[in-house]
Formats: C-alpha cells, sequence, structure tokens
C-alpha cells in the first residue's frame, strides 16, 4: 500500500507548486484535481498537460487517481462540489456533468492514471423519486463506461453522505444494472463510517469492487466534515489490517480539501500520523 495525497487542498497553490509540496512532504503520489485550479479538462491545453508530466517526473510522483468529483469551474450557486449532478432534473445541466466525466477519462489517458472518481449520482430534489433518478443516472453514465472501456481507465463511483448512492448495497445495486468490469468502488472511508459503515467491517466485503480508497478521519458525531487521520473516530489501525488482509496493494490517498488555508500542516500530520500506523503494524511502505 502506498500514500498519496489529494491535491484539492492545495486549491491557492498552481499545479506545479502543489505537485512540489506533496512530494517534499514524503508522499509518493498525488491525485490530480480535474478542475480549477489545477487540471480542469475543458481548459487544459496540450502544453499544460505535458508541463504537468515534466513536473510530475521531476519530483518523482505517480497519479493515484483523478478526481473527477468536483466541478468548482461550473461556480454552481447551490453547492460548489454536487453540481451540476448525474440526476439533475435540467437534461442540459447534467450533460456538464456528463461531458466532463468523458474529458477527465481522456485526460487520465493521457497522463497514465489508472482511473478517474465521479460523483455517486447527484442530490435527489423533493419531487423525484430513487427510481427514476436511477434512470437518469443509468442513462447519463452509460456513454462515459463506453469511453472509460475504450480508453482502458477505470471509472470509479464514490458513494457520499446526502447524494443518490451513500451506502454500499445501494452502490451495489446500480452497479449490478451497469454490469461493466471498467466500473469500480472508490471506497471512502470516511464517508462509510457517517452512513455508520464501519469501515474495517466493510473493507473484505467490498474488496471485489474496490480500486481505490480514500482516507479522512470523522469525528465521533459522524458528520460529514473530512478531518487529518488521527484526529477523529475512525479505527484506522482495523481499517489498515482490514485492507491489507483483503489483498489490495495499491494508493491510500488522503483527501482534505477543508485543510485549504493550511495544506502543508495537514498533509505532514497525515502523512506522519499513518506512516507511523503502517509501521507499527508491519505495513510500512517498502523503500525505493
Amino acid at each position: 500500500m502506498k500514500l498519496a495525497f489529494s491535491s484539492n487542498a492545495y486549491m491557492q497553490f498552481s499545479i506545479e507548486e502543489t505537485i512540489r509540496r506533496i512530494a517534499a512532504i514524503g508522499y509518493r503520489g498525488i491525485e490530480l484535481l480535474a478542475d480549477v485550479p489545477h487540471a480542469w479538462p475543458a481548459g487544459l491545453l496540450p502544453e499544460r498537460r505535458e508541463a504537468i508530466r515534466q513536473a510530475l517526473s521531476d519530483q518523482g510522483l505517480t497519479i493515484s487517481n483523478i478526481n473527477a468529483f468536483m466541478m468548482n469551474a461550473v461556480a454552481d450557486p447551490r453547492q460548489p462540489y454536487w453540481h451540476p449532478g448525474w440526476t439533475d432534473p435540467d437534461p442540459h445541466y447534467r450533460a456538464i456533468r456528463r461531458e466532463h466525466t468523458k474529458r477527465a477519462l481522456q485526460l487520465a489517458a493521457d497522463l497514465g492514471a489508472p482511473h478517474i472518481t465521479t460523483e455517486p449520482g447527484g442530490l435527489l430534489t423533493d419531487d423525484q423519486t430513487r427510481q427514476g433518478a436511477a434512470d437518469i443516472f443509468y442513462e447519463e453514465l452509460m456513454p462515459c463506461v463506453e469511453e472509460a472501456s475504450k480508453l482502458d481507465v477505470g471509472l470509479l463511483i464514490e458513494p457520499e453522505p446526502e447524494l443518490f448512492i451513500e451506502r454500499f448495497d445501494e452502490y451495489l445495486e446500480f452497479v449490478e444494472r451497469v454490469d461493466a468490469p471498467i466500473v469500480g468502488l472508490n471506497f471512502d472511508v470516511g464517508h462509510a463510517y457517517c452512513v455508520s459503515e464501519e469501515p474495517q467491517d466493510w473493507v473484505p466485503k467490498m474488496a471485489e469492487h474496490t480500486r481505490h480508497y480514500h482516507f479522512e478521519d470523522i469525528a465521533p458525531t459522524r458528520v460529514h466534515q473530512h478531518l487529518i487521520p488521527g484526529h477523529g473516530a475512525i479505527d484506522f489501525p482495523e481499517t489498515l489490517k482490514a485492507i491489507a488482509q483483503s489483498g489490495y496493494s495499491g494508493w491510500l490517498t488522503v483527501e482534505l480539501y477543508p485543510y485549504i488555508d493550511s495544506p502543508d500542516e495537514a498533509a505532514s500530520a497525515a502523512h506522519a500520523f499513518l506512516s507511523e500506523t503502517m509501521q507499527s503494524l508491519g505495513l510500512a511502505e517498502p523503500v525505493l
């Protein structure tokens, strides 16, 4: 298992400076934000893609994942991360999400990233039924599934509190309908904890579907507010042991976007806590 850090905590810095800072802290990977100000695919010229490649090479970082969930570039006044949503009642508006996802898949292919993560359906409106939302999500997602298969880039759905898919059984029901091996799960341990699905218990149950992990802590109240690992109530030693026992050897990406005013301090504290915990369990990252 290898530690990565999401660039979405560094939205006050250029992507080149973000890459330099994350590498200096000791991470081996970076989750690239497919959004402003880092890598919004619709506005990313070939020269900028090459600049990102060069910065990653210079600092010895690997892309753990491309985060196509957030869409700050759209500047939606309702909520900056969830909208436009896959299940938005306005077909023109949700098409923005669909086309963004296609562009993010191409960006991943261009940069050699293994997969992208996306929203698990949107925030349902008062007059939407779950079946109606499921039908819309399926119809909008399938063109992206086709594109992901063509590019051989994983398309990972990330369950999130309050959105269409919050829980793992809801995820399983939806992906059974999609029935495409290119679609997988981004297991966010904090999101699972928020909906009372203890991560250490669900890791083995979802191992067959999990392609990537997001790590953050959550307070005992289970309110969805990302905290530095070790600052909340999640049992990280038991979660890490469960992940290791599942045979997973990929990236654990720390996602701390609320720490936009102190990203270096948050990234350093998370790296120290997780490295020490992994070392105590005999799961330390191999030295290259």
